[in-house]
Order: structure tokens, then C-alpha cells, then sequence
């Protein structure tokens, strides 16, 4: 589709871009670090591990997905140790046995271990002694420590936990006192990240921090169905510095956490549930115990008794926070030192009111780190990408995005990462179709510390004449086949209240390829945000989407291609003037084709209620053969999506062609009805992912 055959009206009602953060989320991109973790020696199997794929790819595997840069605390240089990134500099294991965890764990030498399989503790409570410089991660889902844990005693340090399921040392009674069987426990460790976990079901406690350990950030976990949830303390000195932040801390009883002479807790961003209606029932929520110094901002708390408690002689700065159904104390103030953790390191806010649906989708192990594709005899090595580095200060090998997509070999048949240092980019990016098999990745924490942005719309002058129209609006234009995209945030920041005398259409990304694969994305405009085209109308054009965001307003999910959004969350905003009205997509599909599936996600944003429609229908062109196609299944709607979700576009009605939903809930949900088609179960098993993406399984590159 070209950008002067575009024939979708322009909205009657425009609006302005916000200057308000962007909502970051689900760290999840593999860094320019993480490329490299795995570079120096493959092919290392523990016994009995015999995979289908090389260790190189299944270490490539396991670590795509998830940022190998640690944040908050577990990043401050000290005792010697700078910043902590696990087994970087060892050679790369995949374990499938008790024994060869427990050995590679142990050693000496650094490792990336791999963990492939279920692994049972024999004996249960077993709890394995960590050394030091060791990355212990699961391969997607796959990883499962059952009846015990690990164990990091004094001076243990550089240590990355990830990506695991550690559960079921429980021994029959729920807030079991009589055996100390923790998923992970430390005492006396420092520089230590626990990311990406799911913790569940121990015999004591899930984690313990104790006896002066320090430098440590526990982050995105879901820590559940527990008597004690992560505990902190037991030493009467007050040293330690600890981050604590997008963990989902449900139906745990206490310690959630207690965090006893801590001289520096930072906890933010976390979601603290006690359900309605079941056993377990929350006693406190975060507590600040002895002489701690807690920090603590925008988190949830659903449901708790006592959510925010310190004692006496302890301090808590509490802002931002959501309390929804609490009750007892919620307790902030004291007369510890005022403290401010970007003194210490960056971080960034999600807001309150956001982090459930965040977490809900985020947190835990991750199962597109399982999916490698490449087989290869045992024993041989995958070829490695090329890296290239972009860094805005001229710390890298080029200054702008663009120069290095320039670098890239034309008809390239092997992998380029281009790593952006962190930083604002304001430049066009265009991949042309000669180039394939490129990523674009932030090597920041977040997505949000990485930003590609322009301020083009469709009706911007072009400097030789014309205008750039929808299209060519774009920040970012994907025409490559296989192109990734991670970690980072694309934008389009046209200014409409400044420039109501042109049409207002401006794309932040447009994709006309196939096989396009983006994880952990904020892309953000307001009208026609994402264009997800294809090269022509015959031509098939796949694109998936993952733990991202996609802001906007008006038609900001459009275009002819395959597209999914999965696990992601879909946030509306408000036109410039500060109305509520707005479509979320507006699908132009072939007939015989796949248009836009949304699914596992979460629809919502700070407007009206039942202002935004679901879609419409664009006929591009006034093409009546075409046969826009949009499902939303099993997605969290807000109040802000309209009874009747669909609506008709430029004398097409919408009942004409094929939009629909399957088990959503929330506000925004309803029954089935002539103006509200829903899936039955039988439609709904041919409208499932898989069925989208077809032969093609997304995997990290």
C-alpha cells in the first residue's frame, strides 16, 4: 500500500500529544551484553543433556528475551565487584540433572547454566550452595526446581537467578514452622539479581535476605502461596541496599517483605494481592522494620490488612501508591535520613493504577526463551551475530540508528544486532527490503531508556515538494524480512495542537514485511501510531508482538498484514483538546487473509468511559474486495470500550466483514448480541496464535 493510495478519512476530532511519561514495563529485550555473554566457549553439556540444538543456541535461547544488565542496587559498583552480570564471562551448560546443576553451580569457574528440564531435591529441602559468578537460568518454561532451592552463604557474589520455576518443598500444612525449606536464601552475599522467577509453595519462605546481604534487586518475580513471602534481615547492623520492584506478591500471608535494618530499601512498582474469599489472609504488607530507610512508590496493593507498617524507630517515604480494598495501617514518616535512589542508579515509574495488568502479563518465566529453532549436530557452534553499537555521545560505532541499518550488508543471510546505547535518537529509521535479518535492541534496563523518535505526519511538507502522506510519516520503516525489534521505545511526537492546518495521520512504526518480531516495545503516537502493512496486496506480511505497549488514539492499530499482540497492554489516550473518543484498530485485510489478532492482553487508559470503539473497518482505497478482519480474545477491557464495540468506516459496515471476540472480561466485556458477534468455542480453536503466524514460530535471533 502506498502512501498516496491511502484513502482513510481524517479523524473530525484530532489531539495533542501529552508530555506525560510513557509507561514502562517487562524488561525483557536481550542486550548487547547478553549477545555476548555466550560468545566465548559452546558446546558444554553436564551429562545426560543431550539436546536437539547446539549449546550456543540453546544458551542463545534461554537468554533472549530477557535484559542480561542488571538494575537497581544489584548495578552499583562496591566491594569490588562492578555491577553484577552472573556467569558473562564462563563457558555455557545445559543442565537436565540434579548432579549436574549442583556441579556447575559449585564450581569455582564461572558459568551460564542452562536449566532445561524439571529437576527434583533429593532430599527435599535440599537447598544447592551457589558460588560465586554463576547465571542459573531456565530455558522458557522448561526450567523447574522442585522440593528445594539455593543457597548463597557469605561473600557469595555476582549472581543471576532467572527465569525459573522454584515450588513444592511444601510438606502438607500450608504455613509449614517446622522445616526452613526457602527457594532461595542468602546470608552474607552481595551483588545478587533474582529476576523473572516464579516462587511458589515452599516449606518456610520463598526468599530470604539475610545477615547483611547487600547490593541485591529482586524484580519481576510472582511470589505465591507462601505463609512467608521474602524476608530481610537478622543482623542487628544496618547496611544493606536493596531494590525491590514489579514483583507480583499474591496470597502470602507476611513478609511481604519485611525488611529489617536495611540502610537502603527501594520498593516500587510492586502488586501486593490477598484474594477475597480464600484461607489465606494477609497480615501486612510492606514493613519496614528496625532501623530501615524504605523508600516506596507506585505500587498496588489489593485487598491487604495493614499494607504499609513500620515500627517506631524506622523510616518509610511512601508515594504514589494505589490502595484498593485495604484496611489497618498504612503507615508512612519517621526520622531516617532523606535518601533518593537515582543518587544510586536510573530507574523509571510505571503508573499505580497500571502495574497489575503490567504484572499480571510480565512477570515470571518467560516462554519464548524455550523456542530455538536451529538444529545443529552436538557438539558444533551456531554462528554468532554480528553486533553493531550506536551510541548518541560517540562512545559506539556510530552516532544515529540509521548509520548503522546503512552498515548492514545488502541481501545480508545472517543475524545483525544493532545495540542503542541508551538515549533519545531523533532521527528516521528506515530498513530497507535488501536488508534482512536485522534487530534493533536498547541496551538500557528499560525500554523506556532507549527512545527512536520523529515528528512527521502526513500532511508535513517534504523538503522537495509534497508531503510525506501516512506512510512515509513513519519514525521507524520496516521493509526487511526478519526483522526484530527490542527493548526500546518508537514514537512519533507530532505536536497537533501546533498544526491544526494539516492532516494529522503520524505513524511511529510501519512494517511491510514478513516475519517481524518485536519484544518488550513501547511504540507511541496517537492517530495511525502502528501501520502494520505488507509489501503489496498479494504478498503476506506476519507480524508478532509481545510484552510491549501500543499508545494512541485514533485507528493507531491498522493496516493489511498478519498481525498479533499478545501479552501486551493497549493503552488509549485522549485527543488533543482533552476529549474521549477514539478507534483501537482499523484492519484492511485481503480477503482469505489474517488480519489483527489481539489476545492475552489488556485494552485500557485514562479516558471516558465507553468512548473508544474496538475497530472499524477500512476499505483502503474503497477496495470492496477487501475483508478487514479483527479478533480480541481473552483480553482485559476497560470501561472505556463502548457496548457496542464496533462501528462502520467511510460507507463500509462492519457486519460486512469479520470482527469479533472470544471470553474477554472486564468493565469494557458483554454478552453476545447482533451489534457484539463473540467466537463459540469451535470458531474460537481456528482463531488461536499459532493459527495467525502459521509456520512461523517467533524466536529471539
Amino acid at each position: 500500500m502506498s502512501e498516496t493510495t491511502r484513502s482513510k478519512p481524517r479523524s473530525p476530532r484530532r489531539h495533542r500529544r501529552r508530555r506525560t511519561a510513557l509507561f514502562a514495563g517487562v524488561p525483557l529485550a536481550l542486550t548487547a551484553s547478553g549477545a555476548m555473554a555466550y560468545g566465548g566457549v559452546f558446546g558444554v553439556f553436564g551429562q545426560d543433556a543431550q539436546p536437539t540444538a547446539s549449546a550456543a543456541t540453546a544458551a542463545a535461547s534461554a537468554l533472549a528475551g530477557v535484559t542480561d544488565v542488571a538494575n537497581g542496587f544489584a548495578s552499583v559498583n562496591a566491594l569490588g565487584q562492578n555491577g553484577t552480570y552472573g556467569g558473562r564471562d564462563g563457558q555455557t551448560v545445559t543442565v537436565k540433572t540434579l548432579a549436574d546443576l549442583e556441579k556447575y553451580a559449585t564450581a569455582a569457574e564461572p558459568y551460564i547454566i542452562v536449566v532445561a528440564a524439571t529437576i527434583n531435591m533429593n532430599p527435599v529441602g535440599k537447598e544447592i550452595k551457589v558460588a560465586s559468578d554463576k547465571t542459573i537460568i531456565g530455558a522458557g518454561t522448561s526450567g523447574h526446581i522442585v522440593g528445594g532451592g539455593f543457597f548463597l552463604g557469605t561473600g557469595v557474589h555476582n549472581v543471576i537467578i532467572r527465569n525459573l520455576t522454584i515450588r513444592d518443598a511444601y510438606q502438607g500444612v500450608w504455613n509449614d514452622k517446622e522445616n526452613d525449606f526457602d527457594a532461595i536464601q542468602m546470608d552474607g552475599a552481595h551483588h545478587v539479581w533474582i529476576d523473572h522467577n516464579d516462587l511458589r509453595h515452599m516449606a518456610d519462605g520463598l526468599i530470604d535476605s539475610r545477615k547483611d546481604t547487600t547490593y541485591l534487586t529482586v524484580s519481576w518475580n510472582k511470589l505465591s502461596q507462601e505463609n512467608k513471602a521474602f524476608g530481610i534481615g537478622w543482623t542487628e547492623n544496618t547496611t544493606a541496599d536493596i531494590t525491590i520492584h514489579h514483583n507480583w506478591i499474591r496470597e502470602t500471608e507476611q513478609r511481604n517483605p519485611s525488611t529489617d535494618n536495611v540502610a537502603h530499601a527501594h520498593l516500587y512498582n510492586n502488586y501486593l494481592e490477598d484474594e477475597a474469599g480464600t484461607t489465606i489472609k494477609s497480615s501486612y504488607g510492606n514493613y519496614s522494620r528496625g532501623k530501615t530507610n524504605m523508600v516506596l512508590e507506585n505500587s498496588y496493593f489489593q485487598g491487604l490488612t495493614n499494607p504499609v507498617v513500620r515500627d517506631a524507630t524506622a523510616t518509610v517515604v511512601q508515594r504514589g501508591s494505589v490502595f484498593s480494598g485495604t484496611s489497618g495501617k498504612n503507615e508512612s514518616g519517621g526520622t531516617g535520613a532523606a535518601w533518593n535512589p537515582k543518587t544510586y542508579y536510573t530507574y523509571t515509574l510505571d503508573k499505580a493504577a497500571d502495574v497489575p495488568a503490567l504484572l499480571k502479563s510480565g512477570v515470571g518465566p518467560r516462554s519464548s526463551v524455550a523456542k530455538a529453532t536451529t538444529a545443529t549436530t552436538p557438539g558444533t557452534t551456531a554462528a554468532a551475530a554480528t553486533t553493531l553499537t550506536v551510541a548518541a555521545d560517540g562512545s559506539g560505532q556510530y552516532r544515529t540508528v540509521q548509520a548503522a541499518v546503512n552498515a548492514v550488508p545488502a541481501n545480508n543471510a545472517s543475524r545483525v544486532v544493532i545495540s542503542v546505547k541508551p538515549g533519545t535518537y531523533r532521527e528516521l529509521v528506515k530498513v530497507p527490503s535488501n536488508k534482512p535479518h536485522v534487530t534493533i535492541q536498547g541496551s538500557g534496563g528499560s525500554r523506556k531508556d532507549t527512545t527512536i523518535v520523529y515528528n512527521n505526519a502526513s500532511g508535513t511538507p517534504k523538503p522537495g515538494g509534497g508531503t510525506y502522506g501516512t506512510g512515509g510519516s513513519a519514525t521507524v520503516a520496516v521493509e526487511a524480512d526478519n526483522f526484530q525489534a527490542r527493548n526500546l521505545t518508537i514514537s512519533n511526537d507530532f505536536d497537533e495542537a501546533a498544526h491544526q492546518d494539516i492532516a494529522n495521520q503520524a505513524v511511529a512504526l510501519r512494517t511491510s514485511a514478513d516475519k517481524v518480531f518485536l519484544d518488550s516495545v513501547i511504540i507511541s503516537g496517537d492517530q495511525d501510531t502502528l501501520l502494520v502493512d505488507t509489501a503489496s496486496k498479494d504478498k503476506l506480511g506476519r507480524v508478532y508482538i509481545t510484552n510491549s505497549y501500543v499508545v494512541g488514539n485514533t485507528d493507531f492499530i491498522f493496516g493489511r498484514a498478519t498481525a498479533v499482540i499478545d501479552k501486551s497492554v493497549i493503552t488509549l489516550k485522549k485527543r488533543w483538546n482533552g476529549t474521549s473518543a477514539g478507534y483501537v484498530t482499523a484492519p484492511s485485510t485481503a480477503a482469505n487473509r489474517k488480519g489483527i489478532l489481539i489476545a492475552n492482553s489488556t485494552i485500557n487508559g485514562d479516558v471516558s468511559d465507553r468512548s473508544f470503539y474496538l475497530g472499524r473497518p477500512w476499505h483502503a482505497g474503497g477496495d470492496a474486495s477487501l475483508d478487514p478482519q479483527t479478533t480480541i480474545r481473552n483480553t482485559t477491557l476497560s470501561a472505556a470500550i463502548r457496548t457496542t464495540p464496533w462501528t462502520d468506516m467511510s460507507g463500509f459496515s462492519w457486519k460486512d466483514d469479520r470482527f469479533a471476540e472470544y471470553q474477554n472480561k472486564g468493565a469494557g466485556a458483554g454478552a453476545a448480541s447482533t451489534d457484539r458477534p463473540i467466537l463459540t468455542d469451535a470458531q474460537a480453536a481456528g482463531q488461536e496464535v499459532a493459527d495467525w503466524l502459521g509456520d512461523w514460530t517467533p524466536t529471539a535471533g
